[in-house]
């Protein structure tokens, strides 16, 4: 069950944008809702800014995992870093992933490889609690 926990939530948030970009690319580009304000401006939001939407609220779980402590830890970071690429390449050599939503998709896959490695270096610093004054 640990190593379940250690598959990184954003690399699904990735897979549904690349397996709507396979598909042709529909509604990346194309209005998906919209509404008017109270103050009368209307805000319309497109495909792509779900995708941000929900690699936010990924990045903020993939967070709350970092904190923990495991058998699954050394997995989780190398399947992160594994996305990481994964979702850069893509970036850089895939015509539908040329997007702005996916290119800050990537930056949160990017933030949680850097921010896994630090919260797990800091959680074992602490428990480790070595004593600096000698």
């Amino acid at each position: 069950m640990n190593y379940i926990m250690s598959v990184p939530i954003l690399a699904f948030v990735v897979a549904a944008y690349v397996v709507l970009g396979f598909g042709g690319g529909l509604m990346l580009d194309g209005d998906a809702y919209s509404m008017t304000l109270a103050s009368g401006a209307m805000l319309t939001l497109r495909a792509g800014d779900f995708f941000t939407l929900a690699g936010l609220g990924a990045l903020f779980l993939e967070m709350l995992k970092a904190a923990r402590a495991g058998r699954g830890t050394i997995l989780d970071h190398m399947l992160s870093t594994a996305v990481f690429v994964g979702a850069l390449l893509l970036l850089l050599l895939w015509e539908p992933a040329g997007t702005a939503s996916f290119l800050l998709l990537t930056v949160m896959t990017l933030i949680d490889v850097v921010a896994g490695f630090s919260i797990s270096i800091f959680s074992t610093r602490r428990d480790l609690n070595v004593d600096h004054d000698r």
